[in-house]
């Protein structure tokens, strides 16, 4: 098949192309970034350099294409992390339109049903209803759990404080998602076919935040790790002194608060699904060990 990936060689986009392209598919993989391409071409890929929000260039790339990856890239520079999402999201379809292509594979969140309270999820419930309303078109919506991957933030919280935390309590609970995981999960979906509007939730491992303490004080060698809950004021004012913005500190508190009410995960268990993921928390422990000590 003549596949597209967006998101260039990022942390789902780079696996899911090197196992399509491993299948013999001809996978195309645009990036922002041109000093990326020898490294596309060097993965067996076709590189395709442009921005996300130049629907020419997207029409033109996505043109003949039997199945287009699509995924809304962060921008830490927006004052509205929410309007970005959605505007990315309707770049997407317009686009998917013009080049006529009949199947998609969106990648979305847990937490995605929900319209507001969800901070930067809020903006995939946008692009969701976007692609919702396409006709003729057959849409695989990926919804990942938690990326594992958040959880580097807190390196520097650990080393400065010998603490772990957020804006949720030790004995809430959390499911969790490698990025590996889902793109295991991608290429599966789109090498055996999909067709209509349907929904697949991912994730890795569903565990308690005392044990997500746990399991990374044993791999740094501080067994005692504690997971330390915050208010949403001491959330928000920690990450804008971490260096991020106030407009994506106040996307991630609101996440944080719907982790905390456990409303991100009630369409997930109303579904009965359950972590089917490889990578699970121990073994991600030991990736996080090796960024820790780097």
């Amino acid at each position: 098949m003549k596949i597209i990936i967006t998101g260039s060689l990022g942390n789902i986009s780079r696996p899911l192309s090197i196992n399509l392209i491993s299948q013999g598919h001809q996978v195309t993989i645009v990036s922002s970034n041109k000093d990326k391409a020898d490294e596309i071409t060097n993965l067996g890929g076709i590189p395709a350099i442009g921005s996300v929000t130049d629907e020419r260039f997207l029409t033109d790339v996505f043109t003949g294409a039997d199945v287009v990856y699509l995924m809304v890239p962060n921008d830490f520079s927006t004052n509205d992390l929410r309007g970005h999402i959605k505007q990315i999201g309707e770049h997407y379809a317009n686009a998917i339109k013009a080049a006529g292509v009949k199947k998609v594979a969106l990648l979305s969140s847990i937490g995605a049903h929900l319209p507001k309270g969800t901070g930067p999820i809020a903006g995939l419930y946008e692009v969701e209803q976007t692609f919702g309303k396409l006709e003729n078109i057959d849409i695989l919506i990926l919804r990942p759990a938690y990326f594992y991957n958040n959880l580097y933030g807190n390196i520097d919280m650990i080393k400065h404080a010998g603490i772990i935390g957020g804006n949720y309590g030790a004995d809430q609970g959390i499911i969790m998602v490698d990025p590996k995981d889902i793109a295991a999960v991608a290429a599966s979906k789109i090498q055996e076919g999909f067709s209509g509007k349907s929904i697949v939730y991912i994730a890795s491992d569903r565990r308690l935040l005392k044990e997500v303490a746990e399991q990374i004080g044993k791999a740094i060698g501080k067994p005692e790790l504690p997971w330390v809950a915050f208010d949403d004021a001491q959330a928000f004012e920690g990450m804008v002194g971490a260096g991020l913005p106030e407009e994506i500190a106040k996307n991630y508190e609101e996440m944080g608060t719907a982790i905390r009410s456990g409303v991100l995960w009630e369409d997930f268990d109303l579904n009965n699904n359950v972590p089917i993921g490889k990578i699970k928390l121990e073994d991600f422990a030991k990736q996080f060990a090796i960024a820790y000590n780097a």
